[in-house]
């Protein structure tokens, strides 16, 4: 048997679309609610039951045995129309269900009274299933914002101890669907998730990309508006015009590198010649320079030059400061055009009270900045832990963007773009191979030189293209060595290679 069209079909998230709407809990609830309102009872379980199903034969066309582990609440209603809809497709499917406190909604109690009509019947879930070819997660849905406990958790357990890929239903269960935080001790890993209506922040960001696998969107008919973040689309490419010239793309001035710590410097510089700078100055801290491309020029002290100089440039500075950044950041703060904060000039904001006043003091200029750092360095500056930034990364980069005036670039997986006052943006592109020494840098540098050749955009939009077209560069090396982390210099070279 056949199953009927979808209304409209489940779409796949990529790294190479347009931007996506991302809705919280609340605002998913809202939605729903709308959408609920907006067409007969039992539509919206239907549509996404049969979603489900569908993607299911999709992602595993050769299946002929299916488990399905249902939750007490509407979640593991669209779990039990998906078994129906498999069952009548003539698979093989278990079906078990966890009971609740609660007498079920009237949608999915009509869900599990039409299961008999495809020759199945709901169990108590087992300690251990037997051998299948997919099993699927209705467990848990949007509204888990605490730690499963009793049957949920045991079935959270079973589900991760069978061998089979799991298909997620709104999000995998344990996990928190705002934060992306593991909720207690541990969350289903799913091969692919399917968002009915609206799209999770939690499946994008901290350990969610972990776990949601690839993630998948039927709005059922019901495009979600209203956001709360964004999901990151393509970087936008833009020709360079024939008549060119090398000052028409804007200088950059590279300020870093004390004694022991100058090939963070040089990433950045190159880096920043690699995203098409028309001129990159390396300006080293230590008492001599490093060696580095010849098409850089090196200044010595160039933050002591004259204001007008700094008014018409780029600076990055930080990357590989130690302590003497401190003293270079007066100047930089006060005068520089565009401002990439990045690593030690960081810690020095968070350890100095008059570099953070003059911080502020830049943005009520409307001098604009852009911070990149790492959840560590994220923590330095709002006084917490880094446990407490990615324990909730959105509030993090968001407080820190109100504190600061500046865009926040917070790094890690799933990173964030935060402006004051504005939707955060989430990075979908970027894998392990980053976790890597000068990776940080290389990004600081290509912001900073993206930036110098196109002076009049938007800080948030260059910095969420940025962090995009990084992690793009760790895709494609990922794709040809999975298991190899990726070095800081042949990431620029990665970049180098994107189209422009």
């Amino acid at each position: 048997m056949t199953l009927p069209p979808p209304v409209p079909g489940p779409c796949r998230i990529t790294g190479s679309a347009a931007r996506w709407p991302l809705l919280d809990a609340a605002a998913a609830r809202a939605h729903e609610a709308a959408a609920r309102a907006a067409c007969p009872p039992g539509t919206l379980m239907a549509r996404a039951g049969l979603a489900t199903a569908r993607l299911a034969l999709a992602l595993a066309p050769r299946a002929r045995r299916v488990v399905v582990l249902c939750g007490p609440g509407d979640n593991g209603g669209d779990g039990l129309v998906a078994a129906r809809h498999l069952g009548l497709a003539g698979l093989e499917v278990l079906v078990h269900r966890i009971l609740g406190s609660r007498p079920p909604s009237a949608d999915t109690a009509a869900a599990l009274a039409a299961l008999p009509s495809a020759g199945l019947a709901a169990t108590p879930c087992p300690a251990q299933l037997p051998p299948v070819d997919l099993a699927i997660d209705a467990l848990l849905g949007l509204g888990t914002t605490r730690a499963p406990d009793g049957e949920l958790a045991r079935a959270i357990d079973t589900l991760r101890r069978q061998a089979a890929p799991v298909l997620a239903i709104d999000l995998p269960s344990g996990l928190h669907p705002d934060t992306g935080c593991v909720l207690g001790d541990a969350a289903v890993v799913a091969h692919a998730t399917l968002c009915p209506l609206s799209l999770r922040p939690g499946c994008f960001t901290a350990d969610g990309r972990d776990h949601a696998g690839e993630v998948w969107l039927d709005d059922l008919g019901h495009p979600a508006t209203a956001p709360t973040a964004w999901l990151a689309g393509a970087a936008s490419a833009t020709p360079r015009p024939h008549a060119s010239h090398k000052g028409r793309f804007g200088d950059v001035l590279v300020v870093g590198g004390a004694t022991g710590l100058q090939g963070a410097v040089v990433l950045a510089a190159e880096a920043a010649l690699a995203a098409g700078a028309g001129r990159v100055f390396l300006v080293p801290l230590a008492d001599t320079a490093p060696p580095a491309r010849p098409e850089l020029m090196t200044r010595t002290a160039a933050w002591s030059a004259e204001p007008g100089v700094l008014a018409n440039a780029t600076v990055v500075a930080g990357c590989g400061g130690g302590d003497r950044i401190a003293a270079a950041l007066p100047p930089l703060l006060a005068h520089a055009a565009r401002l990439v904060l990045d690593a030690d000039a960081l810690n020095a904001v968070a350890a100095n009270t008059a570099l953070r006043a003059a911080l502020q003091a830049r943005t009520r200029r409307g001098r604009p900045t852009v911070l990149t750092p790492h959840p560590l360095e994220a923590a330095r500056l709002l006084g917490t832990t880094s446990r407490a930034v990615q324990g909730d990364r959105f509030a993090a980069a968001t407080a820190l963007a109100a504190a600061t005036g500046a865009v926040v670039l917070l790094k890690g997986s799933g990173s964030l773009i935060a402006s004051p006052g504005r939707i955060p943006v989430v990075n979908p592109t970027g894998n392990a191979a980053l976790a890597s020494a000068g990776t940080g840098d290389v990004l600081a540098g290509w912001l900073g030189g993206r930036w110098a050749g196109q002076p009049d955009r938007e800080a948030e939009t260059l910095a969420a293209e940025a962090a995009w077209q990084h992690g793009l560069a760790a895709d494609r090396h990922a794709a040809i060595w999975p298991l190899r982390p990726l070095r800081a210099g042949e990431l620029i070279e990665g970049l180098f290679r994107l189209p422009a």
